[in-house]
């Protein structure tokens, strides 16, 4: 009866079989009602063990040493301790129930509920999942956002004209982009970026299969982003008007100095927008909403703010704080003013984050030497003096001179020192590029070349008498080159030029510093007989009847120049005598070489044609001369030997000069009745 009363006192009603033969008192339900445990004679429970042993064996049956439990009868009312309780129990001899043991029971029981409970839960997902994919099959996947405008469950045609709604004004809206530090706009629409509708919905795809992916769309959302369509170049155009605000050249850490305060200027990196990224970024986030971050490439600066601090402290303030001295002969002292160190003292990097100063030797020595300029003994080189007919050496003078480089070797320790900042200034002698000596070996001592032309007018003359005193007593060494333009510019108005005549677009004009190409003329005729190489002349462009013919050149400052290189081992001298109607110019120097000149005959004339221009100051009446061609042939012989050295022959063609008429009141020309004879203004006299 144990395991009865084991059932008993676990609480569970059983309706099956409960072990016990025969009919049932009636179809009711059985009243089971609670086992009074049997008492000993001391009136202690049998069914109770001691709490150290086990009150029942491992088959269920009493243990040995200790009374067999008393079943309980079938009615509460009639316990007593004398009698006797009726048992129903199997005898040994009867089979056992074909049911677990009942022990179990409960357990399984419940493990069975939990089955179908979860089976019910199971079948219930099925159905909605099912109908859940029945009614979304056709629509778009839950939580799935385009550009922050949701479309999740609509169908492509309502997700289609949301998205159109939402998001079709952003196209014409400007957008703003963040390149590095600079900040602009660009409107999608002006850059050729729009939005493909159909292909922004087709990129939601169909509906996820997945149950777990199903059932956590409803949770979370999905930003697929929008399809654009691209106009390439409208696009680069659009990013590359961004960049050209955007981009800049890294500036370095500096210090500059206004007057005498100084002023850090703090490094700032640079930046490159790089202009396809930029293009895939701008397309891939321009309709969020926000601001689109494009890429750039930073380029690093090399000085620190930390290296512009040390030099500021370090350098730049000590140096403005006092005035620099150099003492001078016979007390004379020149400054270098605190307000004008800027022009002296600057900064460099140092390639390890920080500021190297550097000195201007040269602003510094520009600053001061005019102050020292009466202490000093200029060199003064040798000449060669025509006034008694013949040249005479007047010999040269050394100088004495302050040696600037020397003196400001104690500039960077003088701009940083605490006390008084004074050095005196260094003196050594100067000699003269040309000494006495080398004056005397130059062999200047006769004319190897001399030509005289006239015929000029009265402001001719004057400019041609201003150039060539500047060109009068120039020495040309062995080996060197003259230039016109070099020893007689500038030649304006400043110099004391004046208006005389030119040849300008091949009809007679006047400029200041007309004239002076009778100068050239009669310089390149000098040197041609005096044996010099001629290295550069132009001649006019049409005829001057008072020149000899493909043997006269033209000058214009600046852009037409006379050149001649002395080929002989000894120097030449050039000598020029003006007077009021001629000009004559002298190659001093030691004769070696006989020059002739052959003039060619005159070929292909051509006529001349005629120009009315309004009457005027640059209205030059004209009879006209025709044009042609001719040459000229140098030929140069050794003049001890008479051996011929060299023979060349220079070919000219020559426009015709234009019938100028100067008529009152005539409209001006129309530019081809200027230009058809020559494309250029020359100067001529």
């Amino acid at each position: 009866m144990s395991d009865e009363r084991d059932r008993v006192h676990d609480g569970d009603v059983h309706d099956g079989d409960d072990g016990v033969d025969g009919p049932r008192p009636d179809d009711n339900p059985t009243e089971i009602l609670p086992v009074v445990p049997a008492e000993d004679a001391d009136g202690a429970s049998l069914n109770d063990a001691s709490p150290d042993e086990p009150a029942a064996g491992p088959s269920g049956e009493p243990s040995p040493d200790e009374p067999a439990d008393e079943p309980s009868g079938n009615s509460a009312s009639d316990h007593s301790a004398d009698a006797p309780t009726e048992v129903f129990a199997a005898t040994p001899t009867d089979p056992e129930p074909a049911a677990e043991p009942v022990a179990e029971a409960p357990g399984r029981r419940r493990w069975v509920k939990y089955v179908a409970a979860a089976g019910g839960v199971v079948a219930v997902a099925v159905i909605a999942y099912a109908v859940d994919w029945v009614v979304s099959a056709d629509r778009v996947p839950r939580g799935v956002t385009v550009a922050g405008v949701e479309i999740g469950g609509q169908d492509p045609q309502t997700a289609e004209a949301t998205l159109r709604a939402a998001l079709g004004p952003r196209v014409d809206r400007p957008v703003p982009v963040r390149a590095g530090s600079t900040d602009s706009e660009i409107v999608p629409a002006q850059a050729g970026v729009g939005i493909d509708w159909t292909a922004t919905v087709d990129r939601a795809g169909e509906q996820p299969i997945n149950p777990f992916t199903r059932l956590a769309s409803l949770f979370t959302n999905q930003e697929i982003g929008v399809v654009s369509t691209v106009d390439d170049a409208a696009l680069t155009g659009a990013i590359v008007g961004v960049q050209q605000q955007s981009d800049r050249a890294p500036r370095e850490g500096n210090i500059v100095f206004e007057g005498t305060s100084v002023v850090p200027v703090a490094p700032l990196p640079g930046q490159n927008l790089q202009v396809e990224p930029a293009k895939d970024t701008f397309v891939a986030d321009w309709a969020n909403g926000t601001t689109v971050d494009l890429p750039v490439e930073t380029v690093d600066v090399t000085v620190t703010q930390a290296g512009v601090d040390a030099a500021v402290r370090d350098v730049a303030n000590p140096a403005v704080s006092a005035d620099v001295e150099v003492t001078g002969k016979n007390g004379a002292v020149a400054t270098l003013p605190r307000d004008q160190v800027g022009k002296v003292l600057s900064f460099a990097p140092d390639g390890g984050g920080g500021l190297s100063p550097q000195y201007n030797v040269e602003a510094a020595t520009a600053i001061l030497s005019p102050q020292l300029a009466s202490t000093e003994t200029k060199p003064k080189d040798a000449s060669i003096s025509l006034s008694s007919g013949s040249p005479v050496v007047v010999p040269s003078v050394t100088g004495e001179l302050v040696q600037w480089a020397k003196t400001l070797e104690p500039l960077p320790a003088l701009l940083t020192a605490p006390g008084p900042r004074t050095t005196p200034a260094v003196y050594e002698p100067a000699e003269p590029a040309l000494t006495t000596d080398g004056a005397k070996a130059l062999g200047i001592r006769e004319v190897i070349g001399e030509y005289t032309t006239g015929g000029f007018e009265y402001a001719s003359g004057v400019n041609i008498r201003l150039a060539a005193s500047a060109i009068n007593g120039v020495i040309v060494k062995p080996g060197e080159t003259f230039s016109f333009d070099a020893e007689t510019g500038p030649r304006g108005s400043a110099q004391g030029y004046v208006d005389s005549g030119i040849i300008n677009n091949g009809r007679p004009d006047k400029a200041v510093g007309g004239g002076i190409s009778q100068l050239a003329t009669t310089l390149y005729n000098a040197s041609y007989f005096a044996g010099m190489e001629d290295i550069d002349h132009t001649e006019h462009s049409y005829y001057i009847s008072r020149y000899p013919a493909a043997r006269e050149a033209t000058v214009f400052e600046g852009a037409i120049d006379l050149k001649f290189r002395n080929p002989s081992k000894t120097g030449v001298m050039v000598q020029t005598i003006g007077t009021n109607s001629n000009i004559t110019v002298r190659i001093w120097g030691t004769k070696t070489v006989d020059v002739e000149s052959v003039t060619g005959g005159r070929t292909n004339q051509t006529s001349p044609n005629t120009i009315t221009l309004p009457a005027g100051p640059h209205c030059v009446p004209s009879s006209g001369a025709p044009g042609f061609t001719t040459s000229d042939t140098r030929i140069i012989t050794d003049a001890n030997t008479g051996a011929e050295i060299s023979r060349n022959t220079r070919t000219v063609r020559y426009d015709p000069v234009p019938i100028v008429k100067c008529v009152s009141n005539e409209p001006a020309p129309k530019p081809s009745e200027d230009t058809s004879t020559s494309p250029s203004p020359t100067p001529g006299g």
